[in-house]
């Protein structure tokens, strides 16, 4: 199904201050075919299972790992499973998938389309980044026994363009800083384009909490919350004196979602060095985590993630660029596992806050859009065929 949104008049709209994802293109990747996603600060996607709500989140993965410096065997181990369904071979017996996106930021719209070969070889075979109706990179491959792409990029001097060999296994955007040296305006231009593409897609924070592994005891570390959250306990040990304002609001959401009065969130530390995490009743009653239900236990590692930022969760912010200027991205696949209509009630309004307030971003895969549909600031992307 393609989904799309009218943009408003450039002239008249402010250009935001983050750069952000605004639209994800799947024109032949994994069970979608020419499919476009409108992504806004709080994005759901919804649709029946099958539907493809995992293999999009996905592809933004991959666009945003890419966009960081990795390599395509690293973004795609099994590449052969992000061809379509029923592809079929060129003369050259090669297969293969082609994802995009757009991002919106002070440097207007920036467009980037990507096309990747899985078969028999895993390289990129074209590239295309575009701002303001103007083709900035263009890539192909030219010879295919070489493991390398041609590359132009706009120069606006005394030649149009440069032209370059690149990697076949690497995202030629990425590499841009590093190839481009800015001494035209048509370079300049390249570059700010690239750059503010780089900086939206990098800054991505996976989750996908695991109720077995947040109930056990947890050694201290680096208090940095992990993709499933199996440190829970120790993150929350370090963050309760770090930011009391926030924390309040953590206690809050925990209230809201968890079954029994709660009235603190507690962390800890053990006679062996372990932390624990626990629940204050109120009466003297303390609950410990490993005594909550999956849907409670999950809920509580979301609100976390949606509460903190950078500095909390197990993620690569761009150190160069201030922090008024980036957002966190957060991928969820299954936001709504296991929690009931009020838990996902009560997270999607606490995600609305947050990603009204520009410092996260959140795109969710639910499994029902039915309770969260008409959710004020909430964008919802259905796949329903």
């Amino acid at each position: 199904m393609t989904l799309s949104s009218p943009e408003a008049p450039a002239a008249v709209e402010a250009r935001p201050v983050r750069p952000g994802v605004t639209e994800l293109r799947l024109a032949a990747f994994a069970a979608h075919r020419r499919v476009r996603l409108p992504l806004g600060p709080l994005t759901l996607v919804v649709g029946p299972s099958g539907s493809g709500k995992t293999s999009a989140l996905r592809a933004y993965e991959a666009l945003a790992r890419l966009g960081a410096g990795a390599g395509l065997q690293e973004v795609f181990p099994d590449p052969a499973a992000c061809v379509p369904e029923r592809s079929r071979p060129d003369a050259q017996h090669r297969r293969g998938f082609r994802i995009g996106c757009t991002v919106d930021g002070p440097g207007g719209p920036v467009r980037l389309d990507v096309a990747v070969q899985a078969e028999p070889g895993l390289r990129v075979v074209g590239e295309r980044l575009s701002a303001g109706g103007r083709t900035l990179l263009e890539t192909a491959l030219r010879d295919p026994g070489r493991p390398f792409v041609q590359a132009a990029w706009h120069t606006g001097g005394s030649s149009s363009v440069t032209r370059v060999p690149l990697p076949d296994d690497r995202l030629g955007t990425a590499l841009l800083p590093l190839r481009v040296a800015g001494r035209t305006a048509g370079e300049r231009q390249v570059l700010a384009a690239a750059e503010q593409m780089v900086l939206a897609l990098r800054s991505v924070y996976v989750c996908d909490p695991d109720p077995d592994s947040v109930r056990a005891p947890v050694p201290l570390g680096s208090g940095r919350l992990l993709r499933g959250c199996g440190n829970l306990a120790e993150v929350l040990w370090r963050t309760r004196s770090e930011c009391g304002h926030r924390y309040a609001h953590l206690v809050a959401a925990v209230r809201a979602g968890c079954a029994g009065p709660v009235t603190d969130v507690l962390a800890e530390v053990l006679g062996d060095g372990t932390v624990r995490a626990l629940l204050d009743r109120g009466d003297g009653v303390r609950t410990p985590l490993g005594l909550l239900g999956d849907g409670e236990l999950r809920y509580l590692a979301l609100a976390l993630v949606l509460l903190t930022g950078p500095g909390v969760l197990e993620v690569d912010p761009a150190g160069e660029v201030p922090a008024a200027f980036q957002s966190l991205t957060v991928l969820a696949d299954g936001l709504d596992r296991g929690l009931d209509v009020r838990q996902t009630a009560e997270l999607v309004r606490l995600a609305a806050r947050m990603c009204e307030r520009g410092h996260v971003r959140l795109l969710g895969a639910v499994s029902d859009g039915a309770h969260v549909s008409g959710t004020a600031g909430v964008t919802v992307a259905d796949l329903t065929p």
